[in-house]
């Protein structure tokens, strides 16, 4: 099984603005998808609706030093509003699942995420 991450893309001030039919169609859509994911036989093993990205605080190195700002690390109109993990054998397959959730707001990225490698041991070396 390969784990990919579904990124949910929009505009999360739009959201904010949302009214209550809009927000139950939006979880409605995410309820159609996990039951499409269930059915299909890709597992969903992780995942969140991310709060607004005026609430992100980023860190970058400038100048050798490490710099906080706050905000969102790009500054776009379309920001990464949720995610999830989902273990599957058939990408195509998960690519039309996905498709449940693209709207007018907002996108759909996957992407494979790489295997991580597990840290060695405290006190030994890689090589062993």
């Amino acid at each position: 099984m390969t784990t990919y991450t579904v990124l949910l893309t929009g505009d999360d001030t739009t959201w904010e603005a949302a009214d209550e039919a809009t927000r139950a169609a939006t979880y409605a859509a995410h309820g159609r998808f996990a039951e499409a994911l269930a059915a299909r036989g890709h597992t969903v093993v992780g995942g969140a609706e991310l709060e607004h990205s005026r609430a992100a605080r980023a860190l970058r190195r400038r100048d050798g030093d490490v710099v906080r700002t706050e905000g969102p690390y790009a500054e776009t109109a379309e920001q990464l509003t949720g995610f999830y993990l989902v273990e599957s054998d058939d990408l195509e397959d998960l690519l039309a699942c996905a498709a449940l959730l693209v709207d007018d707001d907002g996108g759909v990225e996957v992407r494979a995420a790489k295997p991580s490698q597990p840290a060695p041991a405290p006190g030994t070396t890689e090589e062993g």
